[in-house]
Parts: structure tokens; C-alpha cells; sequence
């Protein structure tokens, strides 16, 4: 007997088709279906729950909140909550990583992010042409569609997607191509025939387009050219940042200072809509209104976000955490990868994967992962990439068992028999006091 889902809801739901249960509750890591099953959470909400379900540490003063009468809705207007997360997150972010930023809210969400910050980097410049890269992802609105690579969501526009190019990520021609080679070319060559760009938007670690990771040379390379040219450099942190490269701002290590950056998801640290576009003073040029909406202003997710930042980045302990964590997944992952031919582990951080030659073979790893009691994602242009977003919090125990219930759907799916040696005896090397 069909459901409300499937006689009601829309054909473009998703992911409820692989993962095909009725989820009522999560704690940390762990979510737990209607019919009473448990399932291990290497997903993390597409990364807006970097601290994990339900997580006290900012449920318990957003449930004070919302029964104190305090103020949830207030489109920009001044409240106490949103005083609390700026000052909070002035202190313990931006002043400490010598960032000068203004703060914009430009809507609740990753999209409405990268469409303020291309719109901004038009309206600065007064050029129309943006550039991004091969396989990126910026989200389903029409401009961030516009420099998205994915043919099939970019099909879901429905008219031409105008006003950008396309140029190769790192890697996308394996070495055989010197970096930057077309985009030096053209923007020094007047006769190229492509006009001067307003900005070049950029993701660190594609999180939808295959795991693949710029090298720090690569990102430095870029912005090197594009301050050299005038051009705006966009970095779309919106799934990569808050820690899940293992830095709050995951262009941190390439020691870039990006004009203009995107982020959402787990900034409000509790799954609630909340999204920054942060950018230079100098380009805060913005009419009052001229860029707006009705839930620029979300007051709880001010609360769960000004005491997720508290909480995890008064200090860089948490990034240690995330440090050995990151180690963890990424041994976990190797051994499960050395028993395919060509399978290799792709990412950074707590944002990593396994790539298969056979496109096949991640779906069919995924679906099993999930009979087992994992969820787990994949990525790329042909989903021919396992991705793993677990939680930042996650512990040593529950990151251990996630990689044995992966090694055990791979051997289900390969008919390899993968042993994975972090067990009981060996995962309490990874715990910290």
C-alpha cells in the first residue's frame, strides 16, 4: 500500500529513495528509524550537523531560548541573539585568523550565499562574467546553477546559463597541463575573446563533484592571479568550512585571503537554516534593501551558532580533535581501497571518499552500507565516489565501527574479503582526554 510520500510528495525527492525508512529520532551519531532500527551517521545532514544529532551543547540553550519569548523571526532587524553571534563570531574567527570581513545574511541557505557573492562581485566590478571550475558545485538557484558543472542539474534550469565559463580544476588533466594555462592566457591576451571576469569561484575540496582536493600550491597559484588581474576570488566554503577540512575556513593552510566567501550548513551548528557571505570592507557597497529577504535573520540558529563556536573554537583543541579523526577515516579508508584495483581515497579532513573506476561499484556500496546500518553518500559526476561526512564529534568507537560496517557492504559488493584492523584493540590509540 502506497504512503503519503509516494502519492503526495513530488517526484524530485531524493534522498529518501536509497535510504527508503521513516527516520524519528538521532542522538550524535545515530539515527534511529519508526520500525525501531539504528543506523550509523557517516552523512551528517550533508554536512550542516558538523557536531553531530541533537547535540546538548546547543540544544540545551536553544530550548532556553524559545521558551524565555525571546524573538525568533526578525528578517535584519537588531536583536540580542544576533549581537551574541557576531561579537562571538568576531572573536573566536575572524580577529584570531587576522580576517577582515563584513558579515552579510543574505538568506538561509548555501545558494542564497553564492548568489549574493555574485551578484556583489558584478556589482563591484561592473563586469557580467564569472569563472568556475570543471565539476563544481554551487548549488540549484539559477545563478548558482550558472557556474555548477553538473549537466543534469544544470538541466533542471530550464533556459540558458549565461555569463560564465568553465576552466579545469586541479588534477583534471592529470599534470599533462600546466596550472592555470587557459586562464593566464586569456586574461593577458586582449584578443582571447573572453571578457575580463568579475570574480573566479572556487571550491577547495569538490564535496559533490567528486572529493577531488586542490592542492594548497594550486589555491595560492590562483589567488596569486587573480589579484595580479583584478579579478574577485570567490571561495564556496559552504559545505567545506566550520572545521570539516579540519580548520574552521578550509583555505586556512593555503594562506589565501579570499575577497569574498560563502558559508552555511554548519554555521548555525544544529541544522538550522543560517548562511554568511562574508567579504572585504571595500566592497560593501550594497543600497540598504538592495539585496534582501524575509529570513535573513534566524534567531535560533544565532543561539545554536554562537554556542557551537563557543563551545568548539574558544581554542584550537578541537582542531586536534579533528586532526586525529581525520588520520582515523583516512587508514580506515585506505584499507578498504587497497583491495580494489584503481580504487583510491579522495578528500580532506573529515570530507574524504573512495573513488571506483567501476561507477557502479559506489552506488551499489552505498545501498548496502545502508542495509547495514550506515549511511553514506556518494559524489561525483557519475556517483563513482563513496563519500564519508562523518560527524566532527564523532568518537574513535562509533568512527571504527562506521568503517567496519563500510569494509564489510564493499566485501558484500566486490566479494573481497576486507579485514579492517582498527578494532577494539587498536581504535583507544585514537581517543583524546
Amino acid at each position: 500500500m502506497s504512503d503519503i510520500f509516494e502519492t503526495l510528495e513530488s517526484q524530485v525527492r531524493s534522498y529518501c529513495r536509497g535510504w527508503d525508512t521513516v527516520f524519528e529520532r538521532a542522538t550524535a551519531s545515530t539515527l534511529y528509524s519508526e520500525d525501531g532500527r539504528e543506523y550509523l551517521d557517516f552523512f551528517s545532514g550533508a554536512g550542516a550537523l558538523n557536531y553531530g544529532h541533537n547535540n546538548p551543547v546547543l540544544l540545551t540553550p536553544l530550548i532556553a531560548y524559545l521558551q524565555s519569548g525571546a524573538i525568533v523571526h526578525s528578517l535584519d532587524m537588531k536583536t540580542p541573539a544576533k549581537r551574541r553571534f557576531l561579537e562571538t563570531f568576531h572573536n573566536l574567527i575572524l580577529r584570531p585568523r587576522r580576517l577582515n570581513y563584513k558579515v552579510m545574511f543574505p538568506g538561509p541557505t548555501g545558494t542564497n550565499s553564492v548568489e549574493a557573492a555574485l551578484k556583489l562581485a558584478r556589482k563591484t566590478t561592473g563586469r557580467h562574467h564569472i569563472l568556475s571550475f570543471t565539476n563544481a558545485f554551487h548549488g540549484m538557484t539559477l545563478g548558482s546553477l550558472s557556474v555548477t558543472g553538473n549537466s543534469m542539474k544544470r538541466q533542471g534550469a530550464g533556459i540558458p546559463l549565461t555569463n560564465t565559463s568553465s576552466m579545469p580544476y586541479d588534477g583534471y588533466f592529470n599534470g599533462r597541463t600546466a596550472d592555470f594555462l587557459w586562464l593566464r592566457q586569456v586574461l593577458e591576451d586582449s584578443g582571447s575573446g573572453v571578457d575580463k571576469p568579475a570574480a573566479v569561484i572556487v571550491e577547495t575540496v569538490q564535496g559533490e563533484g567528486g572529493l577531488k582536493a586542490a592542492r594548497d600550491s594550486w589555491l595560492k597559484g590562483l589567488a596569486d592571479l587573480c589579484q595580479q588581474h583584478g579579478v574577485l576570488l570567490i571561495v564556496d566554503d559552504v559545505q567545506t568550512g566550520c572545521g570539516r577540512t579540519g580548520s574552521f575556513f578550509s583555505f586556512e593552510n593555503a594562506g589565501i585571503t579570499p575577497d569574498i566567501v560563502c558559508l552555511s550548513k554548519s554555521i548555525s551548528g544544529f541544522g538550522l537554516p543560517l548562511a554568511l557571505t562574508l567579504f572585504k570592507p571595500e566592497l560593501d557597497i550594497w543600497k540598504p534593501g538592495e539585496h534582501n529577504g524575509t529570513f535573513r535573520g534566524h534567531n535560533p540558529a544565532f543561539v545554536t551558532g554562537a554556542a557551537a563556536l563557543e563551545h568548539y573554537w574558544q581554542d584550537r583543541e578541537f582542531e586536534q580533535q579533528i586532526s586525529l579523526r581525520t588520520t582515523q577515516l583516512r587508514e580506515g579508508l585506505g584499507q578498504i581501497a587497497a583491495h580494489t584495483e584503481g580504487a583510491r581515497v579522495r578528500g580532506r579532513g573529515l570530507l574524504a571518499g573512495i573513488y571506483y573506476p567501476d561507477i557502479e561499484l559506489a552506488k551499489k556500496i552505498s545501498s548496502e552500507s545502508f542495509v547495514r546500518g550506515l549511511l553514506v553518500e556518494t559524489s561525483g559526476p557519475e556517483g563513482e565516489v563513496i563519500k564519508t561526512m562523518p560527524a566532527l564529534t564523532i568518537s574513535a568507537e562509533d568512527l571504527d565501527r562506521g568503517l567496519e560496517l563500510l569494509a564489510e557492504a564493499v566485501s558484500a559488493v566486490t566479494g573481497e574479503s576486507i579485514a579492517h584492523t582498527s578494532t577494539e584493540d587498536t581504535w583507544s590509540r585514537w581517543q583524546t582526554q
